[in-house]
């Protein structure tokens, strides 16, 4: 447990009807007792909130507050802590920290409180990421994600994978210990097998972070075509405000428009791009470099096209020209009142294939003037999204940890050498080193495995206060 006591504002900067001050550590009780003179703290009673007047050294009253208190280990950090709820003038919260630094109190540093719950073991480190995740989370599905983390959901996860795969190393490790007696304790045919499961499940898992990670930041959705093709009426139509200037003049958006929009509770970061063409300017030419930048790092291409002005061949060279492998791709016939007999097979049939793919459910006849078939445009995100569920359930484990998954591709790897050396009769002592390896991999995600280096990468993330 550490040795001092820190102290943080932990309400975001800014006026507010209320604010919050938390202090933690040995001392965090004993600091804030003579400045509240309405009660005795350090005979008062945990989990209880009191309310008083809380004093400067000179005995100036600072504010009315409510303190809450809590004692070790039954506490977020496991150490003695309080916490100060005041009104949420910036002057009253500065002059409480300066009230508490100066009776011994430090100012914590970004994620404090959550890396003291960590070493104190009051969360794993997959856990203690998950309330940053949860803090920062924009969406109804990060929400969903960040909680179930919270909660445990990967913890156990890989726990319970560490703790199968142990009981064989064990064992492995005990054949090297009677190396010369030639005896074998672990059954290889059943190792074999609970390699492939658990290779099996942490697939499951890797395959899940596309997904989860899309969630996390935000699906990146280009919105690109032709000048006056109607992208900015979309961008309008999706956002359901006049976010872009819409007009009948060519060219009209020159520079990317970005903004979020929550589609069946995941978070689409919407980027309206200037019309593609031979550009007639300099200013031009920069928009359409700035749309085919945007295509090359987005997740979904939304391509639309005015189904008056636009030509199989045309629309064709254009996908030509947008398309890569990873990026899913939505097309939006659009102004279907002026050519209502426009149909799938006329653009994809099978004289205009190309190398990119459109099946008929991502093909969308739309008037986005009139916000036509929205409906229909948004499910087909929200499916691309999700995999066809439309949604995530609620007890799916969903990777969305950048560094989660890096270490169970690690892991990964590690058996697979694992695999291959059973199936060609490795000896056992690289077997078990390849073993421990892994399980050294999977212990870094909940934190059984750490370094400084780690969990100071880690928590510096963290808002102060948290």
């Amino acid at each position: 447990m550490s040795q001092d006591t820190i102290i943080a504002v932990a309400t975001p900067p800014g006026e507010g009807a209320i604010g919050i001050v938390r202090l933690s550590g040995p001392d965090a009780i004993q600091l804030i007792n003579p400045f509240f003179p309405s009660r005795d703290l350090l005979r008062a009673r945990a989990r209880q909130a009191y309310f008083g007047t809380l004093r400067d050294a000179e005995g100036e009253e600072i504010d009315e507050v409510v303190l809450t208190l809590y004692r070790a280990p039954a506490s977020y950090t496991g150490e003695d802590a309080v916490e100060i709820s005041c009104h949420g003038s910036p002057y009253i919260l500065q002059r409480i920290v300066q009230l508490g630094g100066d009776a011994g109190a430090r100012p914590a540093g970004p994620g404090e409180f959550s890396q003291r719950a960590f070493l104190n073991g009051k969360l794993d480190l997959s856990q203690a990421e998950a309330v940053s995740d949860l803090i920062a989370s924009r969406s109804a599905a990060a929400h969903r994600i960040a909680l179930g983390q919270l909660r445990g959901g990967v913890s156990n996860e890989i726990g319970d994978l560490r703790a199968r795969l142990i009981d064989f190393a064990s064992l492995i490790e005990l054949e090297l210990d009677f190396a010369e007696e030639d005896v074998e304790f672990a059954d290889r045919g059943q190792l074999s097998e609970l390699v492939a499961e658990i290779r099996s499940r942490i697939g499951t898992l890797t395959t899940s972070f596309r997904l989860g990670n899309a969630i996390k930041e935000g699906v990146s959705t280009v919105i690109a075509g032709r000048p006056n093709a109607g992208k900015s009426t979309l961008l309008n139509a999706l956002l359901n405000e006049d976010r872009a200037i819409v007009s009948n003049i060519p060219g009209t958006t020159r520079d990317t428009i970005e903004e979020a929009v929550n589609i069946g509770g995941i978070r689409f970061r919407l980027v309206d791009t200037a019309g593609i063409r031979d550009a007639s300017d300099a200013i031009e030419a920069m928009g359409v470099e700035r749309t085919l930048q945007q295509v090359a790092v987005g997740h979904v291409l939304v391509y639309v096209f005015d189904v008056v002005e636009t030509s199989p061949e045309t629309l064709a060279a254009d996908l030509d020209r947008l398309y890569r492998e990873d990026l899913e791709l939505v097309v939006v016939a659009n102004k279907m009142d002026l050519n209502p007999y426009t149909k799938y097979v006329h653009y994809f049939g099978p004289e205009y294939a190309g190398k990119w793919q459109v099946p008929p459910e991502r093909f969308v006849p739309m008037i986005a003037s009139e916000r036509s078939n929205l409906q229909y445009l948004q499910d087909t995100l929200l499916n691309i999204v999700t995999d066809g569920r439309g949604g995530i359930d609620a007890q799916e484990i969903i990777l969305s940890n950048a560094r989660h998954y890096d270490a169970l591709r690690r892991a990964d790897a590690a058996l697979e050498r694992v695999a291959e050396g059973l199936q060609s009769g490795l000896s056992q002592d690289f077997v078990a080193m390849d073993i421990r390896q892994s399980l050294r991999d999977l212990g870094e995600i909940t934190g059984e495995i750490t370094t400084d280096d780690l969990l100071g990468n880690i928590f510096s993330n963290f808002c102060i206060g948290k």
